[in-house]
C-alpha cells in the first residue's frame, strides 16, 4: 500500500489539529446564538468529557443550558466538569457508564430525571473506530465498532423516547454519525454503523412525531480535535484536501451545529442529516489507512 504525495505539513501544525482546545478559549469563542438560548433546558451528552462532547458542553453551558456528561472515563468526565466550572462558572453533572450496557444507560436515565427532574435533548456523541482494510477486520473488531456507534447510541436513543413518552414530554434527539453517502474505504465498520444510525433516526422520528420528538444526525467531516490522534501523521496531511474547501473544520463548528439542531431554530426539523464537511460529501476521500497503488492516480 503507498500514499499519495502531498504538500509537508510542519509537524507543530499537525499537533495543533489534534490539540483540545483550551478552556480559555472555549469560554470565549464567538458564537451565533444568544447567551440565554439553552436557559433551564437539560442536556444530556454522551462522550461528553473529550473530543467533540467536551466542546459542545462548554458550548451549552455558555447558552444556559444544565449539562450532563456522561461516558466510561470518569477522569475525563471530571476534568472536563472541573474545566467548565472554573471557565463558566456552571456545574456539569457526570455520569460514569458504559452506552454498550442497556441496563447502565437506564440507570443514566433515571439518574437525570431524579436529579434535573426533566431532560430535553439527548445528544449520541460517543462512538468511535480505527483505519483498516475491510479484509481485514477481525470478528471482535467488527463488533466493537458496531457494538458502540449502532447500538449503544440505539440503547440510548430508545431510553430518552420511552421516559418522554412516559411522561407525555416533548424531546429531541441528535446523533453524531459521519458522511456515509459515498460509502468510507477503511472505515467501512463504522459506515455501517453510522448508516444504521441514520436511518434509524429517520424512521423513529417519524413513529414519534405524534410525541413529540424529533429526531436528526450530525455528520461531521474532517475536524481538528483530539480524535484524529487514531491516524498517522501521513494519512492526516491528506485531510484538508478531502473536500473543496481545503482546510480542516473544527469542534466549534460541529457544537454549533447541534445547538441548531436541538434548539427552536430546528422545530420544524426532523429525521434530517445536517453536514458540515466543507463539501466532501460531493468531492475527494480521506483514505486514512494510506491510499492503494490502484488508486494512486490523482
Amino acid at each position: 500500500m503507498s500514499e499519495l504525495s502531498g504538500p509537508v505539513i510542519d509537524e507543530d501544525v499537525l499537533a495543533r489539529w489534534r490539540q483540545r482546545l483550551a478552556p480559555a478559549d472555549l469560554a470565549a469563542l464567538p458564537t451565533v446564538y444568544a447567551p440565554d438560548l439553552l436557559k433551564d433546558q437539560v442536556y444530556l451528552v454522551s462522550g461528553g468529557g473529550t473530543g467533540f462532547g467536551r466542546v459542545m458542553t462548554f458550548l451549552f453551558a455558555r447558552l444556559g443550558a444544565k449539562v450532563v456528561i456522561c461516558g466510561r472515563r470518569e477522569d475525563k468526565l471530571k476534568e472536563t466538569a472541573a474545566e467548565v466550572k472554573e471557565a463558566l462558572g456552571a456545574e456539569v453533572v457526570c455520569k460514569p457508564m458504559s452506552i454498550r450496557k442497556p441496563e447502565e444507560i437506564d440507570a443514566l436515565f433515571d439518574d437525570v430525571f431524579e436529579q434535573c427532574g426533566r431532560l430535553d435533548v439527548l445528544v449520541n456523541n460517543a462512538g468511535g473506530q480505527y483505519p483498516q482494510n475491510a479484509l481485514d477486520f477481525t470478528v471482535k473488531g467488527w463488533n466493537a465498532v458496531i457494538d458502540l456507534n449502532l447500538n449503544g447510541t440505539w440503547y440510548m436513543t430508545q431510553a430518552a423516547a420511552r421516559r418522554w413518552k412516559e411522561r407525555a414530554a416533548p424531546g429531541a434527539i441528535v446523533n453524531i454519525v459521519a458522511t456515509i453517502f459515498r460509502g468510507m474505504p477503511q472505515v467501512a465498520h463504522t459506515c455501517a454503523a453510522r448508516a444504521g444510525v441514520i436511518f434509524m433516526s429517520k424512521s423513529v422520528a417519524v413513529e414519534w412525531a405524534p410525541l413529540g420528538i424529533r429526531v436528526n444526525c450530525l455528520a461531521p467531516g474532517s475536524m481538528q480535535s483530539e480524535g484524529l490522534e487514531v491516524y498517522s501523521d501521513t494519512a492526516l496531511t491528506r485531510f484538508p484536501n478531502s473536500n473543496p474547501m481545503r482546510r480542516l473544520g473544527d469542534a466549534w463548528d460541529v457544537a454549533q451545529g447541534v445547538v441548531y439542531l436541538s434548539a427552536p431554530s430546528a422545530k420544524f426539523i426532523t429525521g434530517e442529516v445536517l453536514t458540515i464537511d466543507g463539501g466532501g460529501q460531493m468531492w475527494g476521500n480521506t483514505w486514512p489507512g494510506g491510499v492503494p497503488d490502484y488508486f494512486n492516480v490523482v
